[in-house]
């Protein structure tokens, strides 16, 4: 056992932390396996980066495996996560068949590790069809969904079901997520770490900088969009909001900045459309990050002056999380995740347009105190909500139920 999680008590509590020991003392010593799609891009990476550790110092076995796929898996996978969000999309018999190859073949790799381990935990429709590829398997199995499910495209979710009721329990973002399943299903909200490189205080000369290596004017508002290059972000809408208020109020800036996600093959389109959009005017700033760019993700927020994530669906949004710790009002798209997290006229606004969004900036540069007082409301409500801490409690919250099962009563050390 290492002191990892200690180095959060002074953000969470020593309460918190000396209850996460107590859930653990159990499980001491058990096998915990995660899989998912990407080991680089995306909230479900950034997670399990920092959760497998925090599981690893309790004393739990805890490892990470990632699923290697191929161009037709990704383009599959891809279109089952846009139709599970709602789009009315068929995806062809050819890449279906892909998409169950390729998951024959991870589950035969990693067959042994996955068939000895007392928790699976499988991220997103990526790996669902691990589980009937695993016969030997003797311990429990967990289906974690990321992303809105709300109102899937029927025929998609009814194909994906097939695999996903098999499973000993889901997990779900929101409870209005969840689907009619076989078994038992809760309700675990993603978390940011507060510790972590995008989160992290940082030096007043490091977000400075931002200013001179995104050629920015630091006496002109800043408008700041974090994510990836994906149509379910609206980053044209963005655009067309940025442009209205320009229209009554002169002077501000856009930034649009995202990583690649290896698991994503449209990102590379979406972002020529977002060049071509912002092409000619000076004031809009689109890069593409590399992954290691945490830092100045994290810069980018602190100098910003509104954070923006104008999404038309969404899991939860972790860049909405990452803005509101750092004290940014946030202006975010009225669906999914975003609605946990944004409390209207409160720690942000929620829109669903860009004229939407486009009014509540303008009121927002208007109104420099209310700026500051959403922005503080806004880093409580993370705190009390939003940390790894708290998801960490709720997993292990989660392994122990399964784990008594029907038992009555749990005693903790």
């Amino acid at each position: 056992m290492t002191h990892l999680l200690e180095s959060y008590a002074d953000i969470a509590g020593q309460d918190v932390i000396n209850h996460l020991r107590q859930l653990s003392e159990p499980l001491h010593g058990m096998k915990v396996v995660h899989v998912n799609s990407t080991r680089i891009g995306g909230g479900v990476a950034e997670i399990l980066g920092k959760l497998v550790p925090l599981m690893q110092d309790l004393s739990i076995d805890t490892s990470w495996e990632v699923l290697e796929g191929n161009e037709e898996f990704y383009q599959c996978t891809k279109g089952m996560h846009n139709a599970l969000q709602g789009n009315h999309m068929q995806i062809a018999d050819h890449l279906l068949d892909a998409y169950e190859q390729v998951n024959r073949d991870n589950a035969e790799r990693l067959r042994d590790k996955l068939e000895d381990a007392d928790f699976v935990f499988i991220h997103d429709p990526q790996p669902a069809p691990f589980l009937l590829n695993c016969p030997n398997r003797r311990g429990k199995w967990i289906w974690r969904c990321h992303i809105d499910v709300s109102r899937p495209f029927r025929p998609v979710w009814k194909y994906l079901r097939r695999f996903v009721r098999e499973y000993d329990a889901s997990i779900f973002s929101l409870a209005g997520f969840a689907q009619t399943l076989p078994h038992p299903q809760y309700i675990i909200p993603p978390s940011i770490d507060p510790l972590s490189e995008k989160n992290m205080e940082l030096p007043e000369d490091e977000v400075r900088a931002v200013f001179t290596d995104f050629k920015l004017d630091p006496d002109r508002p800043i408008l700041v969009q974090v994510s990836r290059f994906d149509r379910f972000k609206d980053p044209l809408g963005v655009i067309r909001a940025y442009r209205l208020v320009k229209k009554f109020v002169p002077g501000q800036q856009l930034v649009l900045v995202g990583g690649g996600a290896t698991d994503d093959p449209e990102g590379k389109i979406v972002l020529h459309e977002v060049r071509e959009a912002a092409a000619g005017d000076p004031d809009i700033h689109v890069q593409l990050l590399p992954p290691d760019s945490n830092r100045t993700i994290n810069a980018l927020q602190r100098a910003a002056d509104i954070v923006l994530q104008k999404s038309v669906k969404e899991g939860f949004g972790l860049t909405v999380t990452e803005a509101m710790w750092k004290g940014k009002p946030v202006i975010g798209g009225n669906t999914g995740g975003i609605r946990l997290q944004v409390i209207n006229f409160n720690t942000g606004f929620l829109v669903n347009t860009p004229e939407g969004a486009a009014l509540r900036i303008r009121y927002l540069l208007h109104q420099p105190e209310k700026m500051r007082e959403m922005g503080n409301k806004a880093k409580e409500f993370v705190r009390e909500n939003f940390l790894l801490t708290r998801h960490l409690r709720e997993y292990l919250t989660l392994i122990l139920s399964l784990h008594y099962g029907g038992t009555d009563r749990i005693e903790l050390g």
